[in-house]
């Protein structure tokens, strides 16, 4: 069917209507355009903006209606307005390095104990960054605040016992000394530290290293007589340790230093049940104790911090022993020739500390004796050989008055008042069984002929020679052991 033209009149309507139609679409598109590359403010000039179509001026409503969120909605007339000024990014520098920590580092300090030593004076013993001390000058100052509103300043005086030993810490002990006693009046109070990172003060740590509490100072505490005659500090106890040595040390020590002596162990996760279990009734009986020091482990310093462990014991007990001893498990003190220690002591009393030389033992060594039965004899009662070398330095161990020494070391210390005395060996030695104290089994691994009891024996190329004065007194110390704790089972 043909299709009808419609009257000139409606074609040329329509063809107008299309026309203006695409004109305003293509002015629409381009005022939005336009509007999206302007700042922001110009999109207030869309309200005075007409259109000849309908169609223009709906898109111009749209278009305000949408960037009124952007637009500036302050009162500021529209002519007043200004640009804001563009952050500028900075470039960075590829030669500017930039450092970012990552853990810890090691401390300025690490506080183990404070202790009075008297009525003017304290010590502070504790680890601290082995790195500031060797590179830097920390320094300390002390101050007791007491309970009455007062307080009381002094400079510090630190030592460094270990004399370089340390590794990630050294030990530091801090004297603090005031001119007066800080709690005459026995109202109480703490001593606080401020520990310098350097010589600047401007840099520091302050915490509280004591506090007395009200009427807790007892100034005879700090003159003779004293708890106890004797006082052993021993080392870190570490590694797996024989039970059965262990055994045999305490009760050797307990008859050799007397009922008026106490023992003081420190347990760096050495003391095994079974070592626990050889200790334990010497620890009820009041003769020893066991301190847990397991939380060393974290701050790395030398021999599982045994110059620390010396100091805090030298100072925690400072007043409660006439004379204090430092040695080892492996070692067992011993008088030549009928010496008392009553005696020897007495005739030591003008000196702070004397030195004690060893006698060095075989750990291996023993007879080969079928008429003993090794199985059922103590470690000292069967390793009688010693190394006979002459002339050669050996470590020695000592023995000290503690109210006389302000820090201490492993074989001897520095830091005294007084004179030390070296030339011993006639009065007092030690025997030093070496390494017996790891051998969980039987330490008899090498036997020698009962010649050997009267010559010279090279074993490992060295000379070795018969030695059976502990073995002289291994019957007593069993009876004594029986008589003092009662029959023991390990």
């Amino acid at each position: 069917m043909r299709k009808e033209a419609p009257p000139p009149s409606v074609a040329k309507m329509l063809s107008c209507f299309e026309t203006k139609t695409l004109v305003v679409t293509f002015l629409a598109l381009g005022l939005v355009m336009l509007m999206w590359n302007l700042p922001p403010y110009y999109q207030n000039l869309l309200s005075t903006t007409r259109s000849s179509c309908s169609a223009a001026a709906s898109a111009s409503a749209a278009l305000s209606i949408t960037n009124s969120s952007s637009a500036n909605n302050s009162s500021t007339p529209v002519a007043a307005q200004k640009y804001s000024t563009p952050k500028t990014i900075p470039i960075p520098d590829p030669n500017s390095r930039v450092f970012r920590p990552v853990g810890n580092a090691a401390s300025l300090f690490v506080l183990m104990g404070a202790y009075r030593g008297g009525p003017r004076t304290f010590a502070v013993v504790g680890l601290a960054s082995k790195p500031i001390h060797v590179y830097g000058r920390p320094w300390y100052k002390c101050e007791w605040i007491s309970n009455n509103g007062s307080s009381i300043r002094a400079v510090a005086y630190k030592m460094l016992p270990d004399w370089g030993y340390g590794r990630v810490y050294t030990v530091v002990v801090v004297n603090c000394t005031f001119p007066v006693n800080p709690n005459e009046d026995n109202t109480g109070g703490k001593l606080t530290i401020n520990a310098y990172y350097s010589q600047s003060p401007r840099k520091y740590e302050k915490f509280m290293a004591l506090e007395e509490a009200p009427g807790s100072y007892n100034e005879s505490k700090y003159h003779p007589p004293y708890q106890y005659e004797y006082l052993y500090c021993g080392s870190s106890l570490y590694g797996n340790l024989s039970a059965a040595r262990i055994r045999e040390w305490m009760a050797y020590h307990a008859w050799f230093f007397g009922p008026k002596s106490h023992f003081v162990f420190h347990d760096a996760d050495g003391v095994s049940p079974e070592v626990r279990a050889a200790l334990e009734p010497w620890v009820r009986a009041g003769r020893a104790t066991v301190q847990d020091i397991k939380g060393q482990a974290e701050f790395d310093g030398y021999y599982y911090n045994q110059f620390l462990v010396v100091n805090d014991c030298l100072h925690r007990y400072r007043h409660s022993a006439n004379w204090t001893f430092y040695f080892d498990v492996d070692e067992y003190i011993y008088l030549p020739d009928g010496n008392t220690l009553e005696s020897v002591l007495n005739e030591f009393s003008d000196y702070t500390q004397f030195t004690i030389e060893q006698n060095p033992m075989s750990s291996v060594l023993c007879l080969n004796d079928s008429t003993r039965d090794y199985s059922r004899q103590w470690g000292f009662e069967k390793l009688l050989f010693r190394d006979s070398r002459t002339g050669i330095r050996r470590d020695r161990k000592y023995a000290i008055q503690a109210k006389n020494a302000y820090a201490t070391g492993v074989h001897m210390s520095e830091n005294v008042v007084g004179k030390t005395l070296h030339k011993t060996e006639t009065k007092i030695r030690y025997y030093h069984y070496h390494n017996s104290i790891s051998v969980l089994g039987e330490p008899c691994r090498e036997f020698l002929p009962l010649s050997a009891k009267n010559n010279v024996t090279w074993y490992d190329k060295l000379p070795f020679v018969y030695d059976d004065n502990m073995k002289r007194l291994a019957n007593k110390i069993k009876e004594f052991e029986l008589k003092t704790i009662g029959n023991v089972q390990l």
